[in-house]
């Protein structure tokens, strides 16, 4: 926790208010799991490491809580919020019902240079798995999935997208070497399908690879949290 939030002091906080920049650090490390599920989250160490006084950081940890980054624990306080099976289950589920959206729509929407350009990302993905750069690929699988949202040209699609992909990236930092390295040449494989799919514009093929790319995800998830002792 302290190398992640010394670092955010060395960025540039100009047209911030402090509760904002203190939210978006926060934020920030919990997606990236800088902070850890269960991890305390007490106020005055907070103030203290990031130079600020106690308000903004409660504020901020309200903010948190109403976006479920954040609990209340009896007896404990505030602590990062946990990743489990639900919340797990919520992030495929919604993901997929927003893509098979995206499916239809990209497919009758896009043009072919915007299909063009998101070719291109498939091909970067491919490098950086042939090149096991993994944690490359798992930055670029986002920009994917972004760039496929926002083919749609519609704005509330795309930053509902953006929002499940937040919690997407938490899951898959928590559990990389458990289940993302294991995953990501059928993933790619799947991307792949995608694009061409896209590229014909076959929106039965795009939609039924939509629900297999996520409900593999989720599968391959599920059971690692099965086989795992807790």
């Amino acid at each position: 926790m302290t190398t992640a939030l010394s670092t955010a002091l060395g960025k540039d906080q100009r047209h911030r208010t402090k509760q904002e920049f203190v939210y978006r650090t926060l934020r920030d490390a919990i997606i990236r799991c800088d902070l850890q599920p269960g991890e305390r989250l007490v106020i005055d160490d907070l103030a203290r490491r990031l130079e600020v006084s106690a308000i903004p950081v409660r504020e901020a940890l309200q903010l948190l809580q109403s976006e479920r980054l954040v609990v209340n624990v009896p007896h404990v306080g505030a602590t990062v919020a946990p990743i489990s099976r639900d919340s797990i289950l919520e992030v495929f589920t919604v993901l997929e019902g927003l893509e098979l959206v995206a499916a239809r729509e990209a497919a009758a929407r896009a043009t072919d240079g915007q299909v063009e350009r998101l070719g291109e990302i498939v091909a970067e993905m491919d490098r950086a798995v042939a090149a096991h750069r993994l944690d490359e690929w798992a930055d670029l699988n986002t920009r994917f999935h972004l760039a496929f949202s926002r083919l749609t040209g519609m704005p509330l699609l795309e930053e509902m997208m953006a929002q499940v992909l937040d919690r997407w990236d938490r899951v898959r930092r928590y559990f990389f070497s458990g289940v993302l390295m294991h995953r990501v040449e059928r993933a790619q494989e799947e991307h792949r399908t995608l694009f061409d799919a896209l590229t014909r514009r076959d929106t039965c093929r795009l939609e039924e690879t939509v629900r297999q790319h996520n409900r593999g995800a989720l599968a391959a998830y599920t059971a690692y949290l099965e086989g795992s002792p807790t």
